[in-house]
C-alpha cells in the first residue's frame, strides 16, 4: 500500500510522513548565517552539500529500517530509533537553514524549488524560543501514544482500536452496538487530546510564521508548485466535479440503510448516521456492500482467488505475474536482487510488519517488495499495486536526491492504483488466468462498479475535509472553542452524515481519527483516487480502448508503456503539471476520468433513485 518513505528516496514525502516535530537550533551545513552576507551561488552549493549528506546517509538508514522492520527485536528497534533521531534532526536543522537561503536574491528556479522542498517538507515545525521544541516533542508524542492505546466499548466490555474498527464493518451488529462503539471510541480516544491538540497547533504555526509561512495549513498547501489558496480552490474544483457522483451513491444507500433499519434509525431523507456506514469513520462504506448489493451481484462468473489455487501460484509466482504485466509494457525485468532480498511471505522464525510495503533502498535499483503474501485475490492485487511503486521508484533513480518521488505527494500512491484498476477480466483472459467464456456478461457491471464506489466514491468528501478542518484550526477562521461544531458541521456539508449521538465542545471528534493526532497530511489521499482514473483512462485512450472504461486493459501495449515512463522518469524534477501532461496530455488534476468510469453506475443510480430525495 505504501512505498518505503523511510528509504528517503523522497525528503518530502518522508518529512511530511514523520511525526516527530521539528524545532530550530542554527546548526547546518554552512552553520548559522545572515541571508544578506550570502549569493545565489552559496544557496545552490548549499544544497547540493544537502543532497550529498543525505543522499550517504539514507543508504545506511534504509538498510536499518529495512532490516528492523523484517527482523522485529529489542536491538532493530534500538538502531531504527538512533537512525531516525538522526535522521530528523538533519532535516529540521535543513528545513530551517533553507529558510535562511531561500531569503536572497537572484536565486535560480531549480535552487529556489529545492530550498522549498526543504523548507516546507516538515509536517509540525516549532519555533526558536526557549522550550518550544521539547513542547511539542512531548506533545505531539503523547498524542500518538494516546491514540495508540485508545479504547473503545462493545456491550460494555472494553475493546481496542484494531477490533473496534473491525466490528464497526460487521453487518451482524445492532445499531444500539454500532453507536456505543461510536461513541464510546470517540468520547475515549478524541475528548482528552482536545486541549492538547490546541496547544500543538499554536506552537506550529509559530514555527511556520517562522518559516514565512502565514499559517500551518500555508505551509501544507506549498508543496504543490502553486499558491496555497490556488491549490485549495483546485481541490473544491475537483470535488464538485465527482460531488454528484457521490450524491446519487449517498441516496441510494441511505434508502437501503432505511429500508435495513427503518425510520426510528435511518431517515429515508437527509443525512446518515455515520455508524451505519461500516466504518468507524464513515470514509469507506465496502463493508455494508452486502446490504445494497444489486439482486444477484454476488456472482460475477468467476473466482480470482479460486483462479489463484487452479494455476497453483505462490507468492513467488504471484509476484512474477505482476512483473509480466509491466513487462507487456516494455519495462525491464526487476533485478534479480529483488528476488533475492524481497519478504514475500511472512517467516516462521521471527516477528515483522506484514504491512505491504515497496522500496528502493540505495536510491538505484535495490528493489523490494515487503509483503506477506497468501494466495489470494488481495494480495494479487496488492502486488500489482506495490510492483507499480517500484518501477515508479526506478524510473526516476538518474533525477537528485530531493526529486527522488513522485511529482506531488499523490502520484506515488496512484499510479499503484492505477495498475490495480487493470486487473479486469480482459485482463485475465490476456494472462491465460481466464477463459474467455468466464468473461462476466455486462449485466454484471453494475455490482462490481457499485462495490469498487463503496469505497474509492465514498472517501472522496472525507479524504478532502480532514485537511479542510485543519487548514481553519490553523489559519484561525475556525477558532478551538467552536472545534468539535466545525468538525461535525464540515462532515455534514461535506459527507452527509451526522454522529448517532448528541456531541458537545466537551468532545474532539476529529482527534478519534489517526491522521489528526498523528499530524499526517491527508489531501494526498483525495488527490490519489482521482489522479488513478485520470491515469487510467489516459492509458487506455493510447491504447485504442472502445469499450466501456471499466473494462479497459492496457495488457501487452508498449505505447502505454512508453508513455508512462516519461511520466514516472521526471520524478519530482519539474512541477506536477509538467509529469502530467507527459502521460494525460493535461495540465489540471481533474474527477472527469472518475465520472466517465463509473458513468454506468450513475445511469443505475439514478433510475434507483427515481422519487428520492437527493442529498441532504
Amino acid at each position: 500500500m505504501k512505498f518505503a518513505t523511510t528509504a528517503l528516496s523522497a525528503l518530502a514525502i518522508s518529512l511530511a510522513a514523520a511525526p516527530t516535530p521539528a524545532f530550530a537550533d542554527g546548526h547546518g551545513a554552512h552553520g548559522s548565517t545572515e541571508a544578506e552576507a550570502l549569493t545565489a551561488e552559496d544557496a545552490k552549493a548549499w544544497v547540493e552539500e544537502v543532497e550529498a549528506d543525505l543522499n550517504s546517509f539514507s543508504k545506511t538508514y534504509s538498510h536499518v529500517s529495512w532490516l528492523n522492520q523484517t527482523n522485529l527485536n529489542h536491538d532493530s528497534n534500538s538502531l531504527a530509533a538512533q537512525f531516525g533521531a538522526e535522521f530528523t534532526l538533519k532535516t529540521v536543522n535543513y528545513a530551517n537553514e533553507a529558510a535562511k537561503y531561500a531569503r536572497i536574491e537572484g536565486l535560480d528556479a531549480e535552487t529556489a524549488r529545492k530550498l522549498d522542498m526543504l523548507r516546507n517538507g516538515i509536517v509540525m515545525p516549532a519555533p526558536s524560543r526557549d522550550g518550544a521544541a521539547a513542547e511539542l516533542s512531548e506533545i505531539a508524542t503523547k498524542l500518538g501514544s494516546d491514540y495508540g492505546q485508545g479504547r473503545g466499548t462493545l456491550n460494555g466490555e472494553e475493546i481496542n482500536g484494531s477490533d473496534i474498527e473491525a466490528e464497526m464493518g460487521n453487518i451482524e451488529r445492532t445499531p444500539a452496538e454500532l453507536a456505543e462503539m461510536w461513541e464510546s471510541w470517540h468520547n475515549n480516544v478524541g475528548a482528552p487530546m482536545r486541549g492538547d491538540y490546541a496547544k500543538m497547533v499554536g506552537i506550529a504555526n509559530d514555527g511556520a510564521k517562522e518559516l514565512g509561512f502565514n499559517d500551518l495549513g500555508a505551509m501544507w498547501r506549498s508543496n504543490y508548485d502553486m499558491d496555497p489558496d490556488a491549490f485549495a480552490a483546485e481541490t473544491e474544483r475537483m470535488w464538485q466535479e465527482v460531488k454528484p457522483l457521490y450524491v446519487a451513491l449517498h441516496t441510494y444507500v441511505r434508502r437501503k440503510l432505511n429500508e435495513k433499519h427503518g425510520d426510528d434509525v435511518q431517515p429515508a431523507t437527509g443525512t446518515i448516521r455515520a455508524d451505519l456506514l461500516g466504518n468507524m469513520w464513515a470514509q469507506e462504506w465496502g463493508n455494508i456492500y452486502p446490504l445494497v448489493a444489486p439482486e444477484g451481484a454476488g456472482d460475477i462468473g468467476y473466482d480470482l482467488t479460486e483462479l489463484i489455487a487452479e494455476k497453483e501460484l505462490d507468492a513467488i509466482g504471484m509476484t512474477k505475474v505482476g512483473e509480466q504485466f509491466f513487462s507487456s509494457l516494455g519495462f525491464e525485468p526487476l533485478p534479480e536482487t529483488f528476488w533475492e532480498r524481497s519478504q514475500f511471505v511472512k517467516p516462521r522464525d521471527r516477528e515483522v510488519v506484514c504491512h505491504a510495503s515497496a522500496w528502493n533502498i540505495d536510491n538505484i535499483d535495490d528493489l523490494r517488495i515487503k509483503m506477506c503474501i497468501k494466495p489470494n485475490a488481495d494480495d494479487f492485487i496488492t502486488i500489482h499495486h506495490e510492483l507499480g511503486h517500484n518501477y515508479y521508484q526506478r524510473a526516476y533513480n538518474q533525477q537528485d536526491l530531493l526529486h527522488l518521488t513522485g511529482a506531488n505527494d499523490g502520484f506515488h500512491e496512484a499510479i499503484g492504483d492505477m495498475i490495480a484498476l487493470s486487473i479486469t477480466p480482459e485482463y485475465l483472459v490476456q494472462i491465460d488466468m481466464l477463459k474467455p467464456e468466464q468473461v462476466p456478461n455486462a449485466d454484471k457491471d453494475i455490482g462490481l462498479l457499485l462495490r469498487q464506489a463503496m469505497d474509492k466514491v465514498a472517501f472522496l468528501p472525507f479524504g478532502l475535509l480532514v485537511d479542510r478542518y485543519r487548514w481553519s484550526l490553523f489559519d484561525g477562521s475556525t477558532d478551538m472553542a467552536n472545534a468539535n461544531a466545525a468538525w461535525t458541521d464540515l462532515r455534514t456539508e461535506y459527507q452527509g452524515i451526522v454522529p448517532p449521538v448528541e456531541r458537545s465542545e466537551e468532545n474532539f471528534d476529529a482527534g478519534a481519527k489517526y491522521h489528526i493526532p498523528g499530524n499526517v497530511p491527508y489531501t494526498r489521499y483525495f488527490l490519489a483516487r482521482i489522479l488513478q482514473f485520470q491515469f487510467f483512462k489516459a492509458a487506455c485512450d493510447t491504447a485504442g480502448w472502445e469499450g466501456p472504461l471499466h473494462r479497459c486493459s492496457i495488457y501487452g501495449n508498449e505505447e502505454v508503456g512508453t508513455n508512462l515512463n516519461a511520466m514516472l522518469e521526471m520524478g519530482a524534477s519539474k512541477p506536477w503539471p509538467d509529469a502530467l501532461e507527459a502521460f494525460t496530455g493535461e495540465r489540471q488534476m481533474s474527477g472527469k476520468a472518475m465520472v466517465e468510469y463509473f458513468a454506468p453506475l450513475m445511469d443505475w443510480l439514478e433510475e434507483q433513485n427515481e422519487g428520492q430525495e437527493a442529498g441532504w
